[in-house]
């Protein structure tokens, strides 16, 4: 039995006693009432039954008078639900920019209504919303989620053998007195890190292009396989119009498959970018302290012979790599190379 029920019989035993004793004063004086008391409460029973003996709480009945428009209460509870840490006070003061007037305390009013007194109701009330729909994230929203979340940190290219992806790039060096500013076109194997590298005074589609040309794929011909895809940065040395661009028309002649990274994500390419360091903290700052290098082809020549110990006899700390040489890892990885692929290689030859 609740309070108000207790309450309400009780009240009944008034007016039962009184009526028994027919004695108005006795009665109120044995169950504890004023015979104003009394009074009132035979006026309510006479008027509206047994629903007048509970108490009822003083006020409008239904919404109150003062209550703010329906339209206004969406607006907080919307605005709310976007910024779930923000004041009363500040919430009132943003919806008046918006010319919609609703004092702190209406704020308040509203919140109290819905449970969202606190910081912490709203923060669950914003993470139940988003968890029954589906939104579409914003590009800045997916970076931030790729940065933080194992999930998208721990991502890697994955290969299955020789020639599946190679990875290329243009990487400035410095600048050399009387030559000027010098760049490395690199590409390296993304299955078994095998790397290529030539020095040059600009970086432009010709320069991109002469390295495959004359080093990667007779490279890969002499050892009867194909490359199926190279992989670049958006720069304007590797990307154009299929039909006029030279390193595009270069990929096409050979059959080649051209993949570029995502915009602003060098990560995207993390093999020729971590050749790149490798290359910067084991040869060209030692290197130039060493030597002092007039001409590009003596950088050239000190660069190949860096490549061939890197190649051939330098053991590869890499993921999959397990301190294997690169070459040894690019004949090993011949025999994963589908049987097709090659056979048409060798009768094209």
């Amino acid at each position: 039995m609740t309070t108000n029920k207790k309450i309400a019989r009780r009240k009944l035993s008034l007016l039962e006693l009184a009526s028994e004793l027919s004695n108005v004063s006795k009665a109120c004086r044995i169950m504890g009432y004023s015979r104003q008391q009394f009074y009132e409460i035979r006026r309510n029973y006479q008027v509206y039954g047994a629903e007048g003996l509970v108490d009822r709480l003083s006020g409008p009945r239904g919404p109150h008078p003062n209550r703010v428009d329906k339209e206004v209460e969406e607006a907080i509870l919307g605005y709310s639900l976007e910024h779930p840490t923000h004041g009363c006070l500040r919430v009132a003061q943003q919806l008046a920019l918006r010319n919609i007037h609703v004092s702190s305390g209406g704020v308040r009013g509203v919140w109290n209504r819905h449970s969202l007194l606190t910081k912490t109701q709203r923060l669950l009330r914003l993470e139940s919303t988003l968890r029954e729909r589906r939104i579409e994230l914003s590009d800045e929203q997916i970076r931030l989620l790729e940065r933080f979340s194992p999930e998208f940190r721990e991502r890697h290219i994955e290969t299955h053998h020789t020639g599946e992806l190679v990875a290329v790039d243009t990487f400035y060096v410095g600048a050399l007195k009387g030559i000027g500013r010098i760049y490395l076109q690199s590409a390296i194997d993304c299955h078994c890190r095998y790397a290529w590298g030539r020095l040059y005074t600009s970086k432009l589609p010709v320069t991109a292009v002469h390295l495959p040309n004359e080093d990667v794929l007779p490279f890969f011909e002499s050892h009867g396989v194909q490359v199926q895809t190279v992989l670049s940065d958006n720069g304007r040395e590797y990307c154009g119009r299929p039909d006029r661009h030279p390193y595009e028309l270069f990929l096409q002649l050979e059959g080649i498959e051209h993949r570029k990274t995502k915009v602003a994500r060098p990560q995207s390419n993390g093999f020729v970018e971590r050749l790149h360091k490798t290359l910067l903290d084991e040869h060209f700052r030692i290197m130039g302290r060493k030597k002092w290098y007039e001409t590009l082809d003596e950088m050239q020549k000190d660069l190949e012979i860096y490549l061939n110990n890197y190649n051939r006899k330098r053991p590869h700390q890499g993921r999959n790599m397990n301190g294997t040489t690169p070459y040894k890892a690019f004949v090993d990885g011949i025999d994963k190379t589908p049987k097709q692929e090659t056979k048409k290689l060798k009768k094209a030859a």
